[in-house]
């Protein structure tokens, strides 16, 4: 795209042996996503949050999520007239920003019910400072152990 659109954005004539390529390229770009990071919005919220909180924060997160969208699909057509094809190096970015962010900062889940997530998170070198120590509160526990 960058070849034949350069930074005008008028590629003249398209001939189908450019077309059908550059077509199916950003199918595999879309499908990728679709394959990789779109289904993480879901499924990640989905396993990190207690059973406490997990329906208000999936709330929180469709919400954010749609709001985002709207976003995006707003802007989007103004990117791609100004940043023609970097507009896919822009998405790029994200997507490795992304990638470190949850490498760095989300826990591994494999294996871990969801009922032990707290404890995930109180033990996560960088979480840990944000979140509560569970003392058996949210079980009818107070102190020493009474039922509340």
């Amino acid at each position: 795209m960058a070849v034949k659109f350069g930074v005008s954005g008028n590629p003249g004539k398209l001939t189908l042996g450019f077309a059908v390529p550059l077509v199916f390229l950003i199918c595999v770009y879309v499908a990728g996503f679709a394959w990789s990071w779109g289904p993480l919005g879901w499924l990640v919220p989905s396993e990190i949050f207690p059973l406490e909180v997990r329906s208000a924060a999936q709330a929180i997160n469709v919400s954010v999520n749609m709001i985002f969208t709207f976003a995006i699909a707003q802007v989007f057509t103004a990117m791609l007239c100004h940043m023609k094809f970097g507009l896919f190096f822009f998405f790029s970015v994200c997507v490795v920003v992304m990638s470190i962010f949850i490498y760095k900062l989300l826990p591994e889940t494999k294996g871990v019910p969801i009922e032990e997530m707290h404890t995930v998170w109180e033990n996560h070198p960088y979480w840990r400072k944000y979140v509560v120590k569970d003392e058996g509160i949210a079980m009818g526990k107070g102190k020493g152990g009474r039922s509340a």
